[in-house]
Formats: C-alpha cells, structure tokens, sequence
C-alpha cells in the first residue's frame, strides 16, 4: 500500500460570517444571563459545533412546549416560520435571532412579494429546517421543489405573478438546472436579482472544482446534516473524483488513500477548522510529508450581532443603544 505524498487544502474553507455570528449569538447570550439558553434546532449542522456549545450551557430543542417559561432563546441559524416566531413571542421568552442574515434576505423577500400578490416556486430539500423556515413565512403560495421532475408537476393557481427563491446551501449547478426548467416551463418566472444561494456555499463549491481535477481523493469535513457540505462531496464525486465526507478524523478509512498520491481536504461552511487539522493529522500519520494551501478567494464578510449582545471594541462594554444613522452597528 503506497501512503500519499501531500495534502492539498481548499481555500476558501470552513466557517462562513453567517455561522461565525450564529455561534457567538449563543455563546454570548450564555455569558450575558448565564446558562442553560435554549436554542431551536441545532444552531449549525455540525456534531463538533453543538456538543461544544452544550458543554458550556446550550440546550437544544425543536418544541418550543420544551422551553421553560421566562427562558431566553434561540433561533437557528436556519431560520424558522412565522408560526415558531409567533408562538416564542406569545411564550415570552427573550429571544435572539441567529437565522443567517442571508436566509433573512430570502424570507424579506417573499413577504414582499406576497403582498404584491405572487405565489413562488421555492428550490429546496424537503424538510430542511431553511425550507421549512422561508416556506413558513406564507401560508399558503409557496411551492417546493426538489429537482426538474418537480417542476413538471408543480401547480400554482396562477402564473402571472411567480417568483422563483431557493435555499441558500444549494448545488449552484444544480439550481441553475432547476431554475432553467422553471423559466421554461413559466418564461414570466421572476428571479431574484441576485441569487439567493449564499456567496460561502459559492465560494467553497467553486474551490472544490478547482482542487478536484488536481487531486486523487478528496476528504470532506462535515456533518451528515449540513446541507453544504453534502453539496461539496457530490460536486466532486460528478468531476470523477473518489470523495467522502466525514464528522471527525476517527471515520477516516485508511484504504480510501491506497494508492493516492495527493489528498485534497476541504470542509463545509459549519465545520470547524480544529477538525480540518485533526483530519491534517491523521492524514500525516499515514505518510503526507507536505500541506499546501491552493489560492483562492479571502472572505472578509462580517454580520452585525442583534441589539442586546453587541459590545464596543473600543470600550468592552455592551452597546444598548444606538443611533440608527450613525451608531455602531448602522446597516
């Protein structure tokens, strides 16, 4: 068995601003009222990310009856339907909402449109919690579908105003192909102006299609849930790459490197960079000699903290108000 000769990193790689902002919300609102804070759902897809943050006070939940009164809260940073909003706020619980501001960008949207009178035909997986968030913004005039056989099916009630979104983590190939039959199919489609698939899962899709050719198997960090990361392991195995997606570096099979002589690594946007060198690691220990990092785009996006959790670089003290013209934080 020959071991591989070099790792080869994606760049970019890992956490995006949108999970960045969605951990700190939590782990700040833990220091502010102390623990447990609930949060609905898991706050990223990632195994590493929410048993980290239980450790330091975190409860995870999906019901809502599960959260005890007065409790401070949570929201995913998936996002969640009006329904879920609504019935946190007649709890009375203190929420914070971490949905990716992103994916807010997506519900704004169809609320907007809704009230111009547009039924929408959303680009998702059934049953992620994002779709399940920006479909729960409407109640009724939002139609999923999965891939081109959908779009055949699908049935709104009327097709002169029928605006197209989709979820954020998608395959970029992939909704250019579904949104292709739904422009065919309803040429009157409207589109968003810019695509709603988010720039990290861009980003990290078009490195893997650069790192792949350049590679003999590529390793994923990810967790089965994340929706990205998924993303990032097909996309590579379509370019005739041998590919697998692990939580940790314990699921690496040492067979998957017979006979490679470069490795690529990359991870999803929730997946931390502590396992992306545990996975360096044990790669090593089976032979790499060298890791080299491939150039790719920098990102230097950074989301606001809501109101309440904010603190002054400057001062390192708690920002309570602001101006909304030109205090910290104005956007």
């Amino acid at each position: 068995m020959s071991a591989p000769q070099e790792i080869l990193l994606a760049e970019p790689r890992g956490f995006c601003a949108g999970v960045d902002r969605a951990i700190e919300i939590v782990e700040r609102a833990i220091q502010k009222f102390g623990a447990p804070i609930y949060v609905r759902h898991e706050i990223v897809h990632n195994t590493y990310v929410v048993n980290d943050l239980k450790a330091k006070g975190a409860i995870f939940i999906e019901e809502l009856s599960d959260v005890p009164p007065g409790s401070t809260l949570v929201f995913s940073a998936h996002g969640v339907s009006r329904a879920v909003q609504q019935e946190a706020e007649q709890r009375g619980f203190s929420i914070f909402d971490a949905t990716c501001p992103l994916v807010t960008k997506v519900h704004v949207e169809v609320a907007k449109l809704a009230k111009e009178g547009y039924e929408f035909i959303m680009i998702g997986h059934k049953g992620h919690p994002e779709v399940e968030g920006t479909m729960g913004q409407l109640d009724h005039g939002i139609h999923l579908v999965e891939d081109v056989a959908d779009v055949a099916r699908v049935q709104p009630s009327q097709t002169e105003k029928l605006a197209v979104v989709t979820q954020t983590t998608l395959s970029v190939d992939d909704a250019a192909e579904i949104t292709a039959a739904v422009r065919a199919r309803f040429p009157s489609v409207r589109e968003p102006k810019q695509q709603d698939i988010c720039y990290a899962t861009q980003n990290r899709q078009d490195a893997v299609k650069v790192l792949s050719p350049q590679v003999d198997v590529l390793v994923v960090v990810g967790s089965p849930t994340s929706s990205n990361s998924n993303r990032l392991r097909e996309l590579a195995a379509r370019l005739g790459t041998a590919a697998y997606m692990v939580d940790s570096a314990d699921e690496l099979r040492t067979e998957w490197f017979d006979g490679a002589v470069r490795v690529g690594l990359t991870a999803g946007a929730s997946a931390p960079e502590i396992l992306v060198q545990q996975v360096i690691d044990r790669i090593k220990a089976l032979g790499a000699v060298s890791v080299r990092t491939m150039s790719g785009i920098e990102e230097t996006i950074k989301f606001p903290l809501p109101k309440g959790l904010k603190i002054d670089a400057a001062t390192g003290l708690e920002i309570t108000q602001r101006n909304p013209e030109t205090g910290p934080g104005a956007h």
